[in-house]
């Protein structure tokens, strides 16, 4: 299995937000909707949500880092870790049929056997059906892990907020409830393990790889874990300052602006944007667009012309 950094293209020391935006990059570039035909390309962009699943959460990050996993998430198995490496009775066990120390003839004839019944007999108990002589017991049919299923979810700013849980139904046909991941990016393929097809004889079930999709809004835009929201202010409060209401994904909070505030000046409402993996929220970046009064305003035309002629002389 490929090492996720190499898949993503950072170093080990990188932080979250280089991980993060290596991913968005590669993600963008191998995503199936834009890859329709290249069949490559689609497992590049598994490969790369697999990297982004492992080194975007911290916890899997570290043990990945500790060797307690590999590039799947899976378990690391060292193989034949309860046998030790020489034999008692000098080299392969002193020519006395051990493995590792391990006397095999030992204990075929403590079973009852003769030398010629080892192979057949304890290996079948070690390591199963497959060591079995043609005369015992027939092959069974392999097991075969079942395919993955491919969906789609498409959420909104808010339910990313929330965290929200949604019901889904899957092409397999079933239908699972989904909690919206913490720290989700749009575009990010989430694996839930086991909710593919069913396997073969007995074998487990295939994944389902659903893409998460932000559905647009037309108040925020997302930059990352933050937003971007365009506040209108009345020409009179950018003038002289006050309180404005702003809107959030949690709803409309106050904020006060100075006096003499321009249009595009923005101001940062933290914690108010996106969850973070690590349990922190983005910010929320509000920009002022000043509102002019209606056409009409001869108070507001008479000031304009006054200043505008103040400047010419001056």
């Amino acid at each position: 299995m490929p090492n996720p950094y190499d898949v993503l293209g950072v170093s080990r020391s990188a932080d979250e937000a280089e991980i993060k935006k290596a991913f968005r990059k590669l993600a963008k570039t191998y995503h199936p909707d834009r890859n329709k035909n290249d069949a490559k390309a689609q497992d590049r962009f598994a490969e790369v949500n697999q990297a982004y699943e492992i080194l975007g959460d911290a916890k899997k990050r570290e043990q990945f880092d500790k060797g307690a996993i590999d590039g799947d998430g899976k378990p690391r198995f060292t193989g034949f870790e309860g046998f030790g490496a020489g034999g008692g009775g000098g080299a392969a066990g002193g020519g006395r049929g051990g493995f590792g120390g391990f006397d095999f003839e030992a204990m075929n004839r403590a079973r009852g056997g003769g030398a010629g019944g080892l192979g057949e007999d304890i290996f079948s108990h070690l390591f199963g059906e497959a060591f079995r002589s043609a005369g015992g017991a027939g092959p069974r049919a392999a097991a075969q892990k079942g395919d993955d299923v491919s969906a789609e979810l498409t959420v909104t700013l808010e339910q990313v907020a929330t965290e929200a849980k949604l019901r889904l139904n899957l092409p397999s046909g079933r239908e699972v409830d989904v909690v919206v991941p913490k720290g989700v990016v749009d575009g990010q393929v989430i694996r839930l393990r086991g909710l593919g097809y069913a396997g073969a004889h007995g074998a487990e079930a295939g994944d389902a790889l659903l893409t998460i999709r932000f559905s647009a809004d037309a108040r925020f835009q997302v930059e990352g874990a933050d937003l971007r929201i365009a506040v209108e202010v009345p020409l009179e409060d950018a003038v002289l300052g006050g309180p404005i209401r702003v809107p959030t994904l949690t709803g409309v909070v106050e904020m006060k602006i100075p006096a003499m505030t321009s249009s595009g000046r923005t101001f940062r409402l933290r914690g108010k944007g996106l969850p973070k993996k690590d349990g922190s929220r983005g910010d929320l970046l509000a920009s002022v667009a000043i509102v002019l009064p209606a056409a009409g305003d001869e108070a507001l035309l008479d000031y304009a012309r006054k200043r505008r002629a103040a400047t010419a002389q001056g």
